[in-house]
């Protein structure tokens, strides 16, 4: 693996990272799908910041004749590093519902992808951070642009950019406010 960015250095406090995760959901109730996915993320220690609206968005990639998709964005905190975070919310997924060995970009219940993680930088044979799909996708750009439109890559490209250059063909449509931010526990202070 190959990361960069800040990294705890052995014996030190682990480092706080502030990332951004996409939600999609196309199958059965799309929306409570999403919000479960919220409503667990504090359970498996990824502290919740902020919440999307939702948006109807159509289907891209591989398989394109399925039902639309409901997607948002939710900014998080979590001291996970890029493959522990990756572990963490696949097995997420696999507890709300999405089964393993489907069609790659086929219908699920639940989807959820790492976007960034702070300024980490990761090229894996599992995850590339930033998302490689980050700045091409109009389903992504526009949830995460709502909740900050600053936001950018940790190489300086700003997200707003993207959205600016994009095609509209691909549908992404307002559905909702947004999805409800979960109390969180207070965190215990580390000892200094």
């Amino acid at each position: 693996m190959q990361a960069t960015g800040q990294q705890a250095a052995a014996g030190s406090a682990p480092v706080e990272h502030t990332g951004l995760l996409g939600l999609g959901s196309n199958v059965g109730e799309r929306r409570a799908h999403l919000q479960a996915a919220v409503d667990a993320l504090p359970t498996v220690g990824i502290s919740v910041l902020a919440c999307s609206s939702v948006y109807d968005t159509d289907p891209v990639g591989e398989v394109l004749d399925q039902p639309s998709f409901l997607n948002a964005c939710v900014r998080v905190e979590c001291v996970l590093e890029p493959l522990q975070l990756l572990d963490t919310v696949k097995g997420l997924e696999r507890e709300l519902g999405r089964r393993e060995g489907g069609v790659r970009h086929g219908p699920r219940a639940i989807d959820i992808d790492i976007l960034l993680l702070g300024e980490l930088t990761c090229s894996h044979e599992r995850m590339t951070l930033p998302h490689e799909q980050l700045l091409s996708r109009r389903f992504v750009l526009v949830p995460a642009l709502e909740l900050d439109f600053e936001y950018s890559t940790p190489d300086g490209r700003l997200l707003a950019d993207a959205l600016a250059v994009m095609s509209l063909e691909e549908g992404v449509r307002w559905a909702g406010p947004p999805l409800a931010v979960p109390a969180q526990r207070p965190r215990r202070p580390t000892a200094t």
